[in-house]
């Protein structure tokens, strides 16, 4: 069963992409996942979103340090290759992009993840901060074929402000 994001989002997926459940392809804590196409010699690039209440005072830069932190202790080895801010002083977010070892199934594989660290305030209690995780994970090779998909769907994420059915 997907973990529920904590403030609804809308978005629209990369022409191609398809939704999987989370539990089913192996990401219980995710709140969506979406599996490209094509795999990569048995790799398939997906898009994860999660997601989190967090009040007080960490910043989104902390708060992706402490995904690499999370990340490096079920991989071989994570390196940072680049880290930004984005958005605006209303909508800000973050970005890194990291360079990952792992093993996967038994097989050790080079792969890239791009995370995307948006901050939003409940729509219901203003006070409330929320921040959304996107994360497109693929092979080195085949992520620079892909990354514009991701690009495209990060800018078409925004809160979902539909009245409640």
């Amino acid at each position: 069963m997907p973990t529920p994001l904590p403030v609804p989002i809308e978005f629209e997926l990369p022409e191609g992409w398809r939704a999987a459940p989370p539990d089913e392809v192996g990401a219980p804590g995710a709140a969506f996942i979406a599996l490209h196409p094509q795999p990569d010699h048995g790799f398939t690039a997906n898009i994860t979103i999660d997601g989190e209440y967090r009040p007080g005072g960490a910043t989104l830069s902390e708060i992706a340090h402490e995904s690499v932190e999370r990340l490096r202790q079920a991989a071989t080895s994570v390196v940072v290759t680049g880290r930004r801010e984005i958005g605006s002083a209303d909508a800000p977010g973050f970005t890194q992009t990291l360079a990952v070892s792992a093993d996967i199934g038994g097989v050790g594989r080079h792969l890239v993840q791009s995370q995307v660290y948006l901050s939003l305030l409940d729509v219901a209690d203003p006070r409330e901060r929320a921040v959304i995780r996107l994360v497109l994970t693929a092979t080195a090779s085949q992520y620079p074929a892909i990354v514009n998909d991701f690009q495209d769907f990060v800018r078409t994420v925004r809160p979902d402000t539909s009245p409640a059915t």
